[in-house]
């Protein structure tokens, strides 16, 4: 009998974990714990990939006991705004500061998933690339909002989720992938390496997602209108 082959999640993400639930996928977890320093210069897109690959080399050099079929899931997520990265917050402070920044403005949300094989060091990457529009919130919703506590595990301090602050105006990319894990991207990357996930990915999309999955679309793109 052919016995399933193990995922191994390289992420603390509460978000990415359920993801992998409702996919129908089971996992253990394996946290990286990187430095995510950006290097001198560095283009956003090209440290998002630089940093899920790095995680997911450094969880495989942890764990190459394990059986050798075994897979490894790692992502990172980044904002920016043109050159500028925006990680998480420091502080209140900071939070303010970027959300300022980003008000009734666009910016980039880069998400990069990575998959490592055990038995060969075979690696596969998807780099998604979302443009996020924001609205116009006051100062007053920016301070209420940090006041919360939600932005500050966040990068650029908000959650595009957050019906409370409700911060963007309109998406053009993957609204997964803005919450931090692009489920397109990462189930074809899965079905490349053998693994057929139980769930379809627009239902579990749409789960979390309630205007447009672009599962369907060839390039992983939606408008979004909020």
């Amino acid at each position: 009998m052919t016995q399933p082959i193990a995922l191994i999640l390289a992420s603390a993400s509460q978000r990415r974990q359920q993801f992998l639930r409702d996919l129908g996928l089971p996992f253990t977890i394996h946290v990286a714990d990187i430095d995510e320093t950006p290097l001198p210069q560095e283009d956003p897109a090209a440290m998002t990939q630089r940093l899920a690959e790095a995680k997911a080399r450094t969880v495989a050099d942890r764990l190459a006991p394990l059986p050798a079929d075994a897979l490894i899931i790692a992502s990172d997520t980044t904002v920016a705004l043109g050159a500028e990265i925006y990680g998480k917050p420091a502080d209140a402070a900071d939070a303010v500061r970027m959300l300022r920044d980003l008000r009734n403005r666009d910016h980039v949300v880069i998400s990069a998933v990575s998959v490592l094989r055990l038995s060969d060091r075979r690696l596969a990457t998807r780099v998604n690339v979302t443009t996020v529009t924001m609205r116009a919130y006051t100062d007053a919703e920016i301070d209420a909002y940090v006041a919360s506590g939600d932005p500050l595990d966040k990068a650029g301090a908000y959650g595009i989720q957050s019906p409370g602050f409700a911060p963007a105006s309109a998406l053009d990319g993957c609204y997964a992938s803005v919450m931090g894990l692009p489920l397109g991207d990462l189930c074809e990357l899965l079905v490349g390496f053998g693994v057929q996930p139980r769930q379809d990915v627009a239902t579990v999309c749409l789960q979390h997602n309630p205007f447009t999955c672009c599962a369907a679309e060839k390039m992983h793109l939606a408008h979004i209108q909020f």
